[in-house]
């Protein structure tokens, strides 16, 4: 257990958006870490002023965090007196009101999608591609301090750190995603109980759009990706079954080498949210398996398996990251991590 120094010693952090289930996730997290404290939690207007822990459907078991319950729920529109905010927000919001924020001398860590292709935002993986942390340089705020990076959609996430180390050892010219993914992607009121139970629907509004672009800006790419998705009734935990054309021939075997010896760059700081084993490579025929891989390193690490030649295609595997953690507050955390790392650096 992580027993962090006296509060007044952790740097003070800003949720919005913090009713929702990434929201409450943020929360969650921030419980207890070393360098972080929970400071200030904001949300829609409707409920603001009452205590988080009255105001807040509370969703991932057990209660609010104490010292999360008693804070005041603050307007989002209302600036944080945090310099460094998470957020939460739906992207409708998010983006306008992010680089405002940036600009007032705010570093904005995001997990809305309003802002991932814009050209000087950083779309994040840590481990994968550290370097674009430079690109806030770049921003309009810099010389004021204000800083603001994405992580990727919940899918991605998991997909990048797969993808990563074959693309350095073989190369991918071409991918085909198929996604059986959680209702919690959905958040909070989402997916209806009548639509998703015994079910499967092939289709979730603005999903697939988003993966070939995030992806290939991760890795600095220009991969083919065709995709499908699907919600099923899965609670937490996206599965991608992958199929990938290669540039260079890799046995079953020398693809899952790559997959296991993966590792974070030495030049990334040691991040409190990151695992030391971002992938976990499972060599049983039934894994991964969201209900039994998604907890992985905290959530935090993706799980490969299923690892196979597949005619017509070069490779096939099948990939499991927790979409709330390691695609959504996990994901968002490590960039804050790593971003006020870079900060202090440079």
């Amino acid at each position: 257990m992580r027993i962090a120094p006296r509060s007044d010693e952790r740097l003070p952090v800003a949720v919005l958006g913090a009713t929702g289930i990434v929201g409450q996730r943020l929360i969650r997290m921030l419980a207890g870490h070393p360098s972080l404290r929970l400071a200030s939690v904001a949300a829609s207007e409707r409920r603001a002023g009452e205590r988080y822990g009255d105001a807040v459907r509370w969703s991932l078991g057990r209660d609010p965090p104490a010292e999360a319950a008693e804070l005041p729920l603050r307007v989002v529109t209302e600036p944080p007196e945090c310099r460094i905010v998470l957020s939460a927000l739906p992207s409708g919001v998010a983006r306008e009101l992010e680089p405002a924020l940036a600009k007032a001398g705010h570093v904005v860590s995001t997990n809305a999608s309003a802002h991932r292709l814009r050209a000087d935002v950083p779309l994040l993986v840590p481990e994968v591609n550290p370097q674009a942390l430079a690109l806030t340089a770049e921003q309009p705020w810099s010389e004021g301090g204000g800083r603001l990076v994405a992580n990727p959609n919940c899918v991605v996430a998991g997909l990048a750190l797969a993808l990563a180390p074959l693309h350095e050892a073989f190369g991918i010219e071409a991918a085909t995603v198929v996604t059986l993914q959680a209702v919690t992607g959905a958040g909070l009121t989402g997916v209806g109980s009548v639509q998703i139970e015994g079910n499967a629907i092939p289709w979730i509004p603005g999903e697939e759009e988003k993966i070939e672009p995030e992806l290939n800006k991760i890795l600095g790419t220009e991969i083919a990706v065709a995709v499908s998705v699907n919600r099923v009734p899965v609670l937490d935990g996206h599965t991608a079954n992958v199929f990938l054309k290669l540039t260079s021939p890799a046995s079953p075997g020398d693809a899952a080498r790559a997959l296991a010896e993966f590792r974070a760059p030495p030049s990334l700081p040691r991040l409190p949210s990151l695992p030391e084993r971002p992938l976990i490579v499972r060599s049983e025929p039934d894994r991964p398996q969201p209900r039994l891989d998604v907890g992985a390193a905290g959530g935090m690490a993706a799980s490969v398996g299923r690892i196979r030649a597949a005619p017509p295609h070069d490779l096939a595997m099948t990939v499991v990251a927790h979409n709330g953690i390691r695609g959504a507050a996990g994901a968002c955390l490590a960039n804050a991590e790593f971003c006020l790392a870079g900060c202090a650096r440079g």
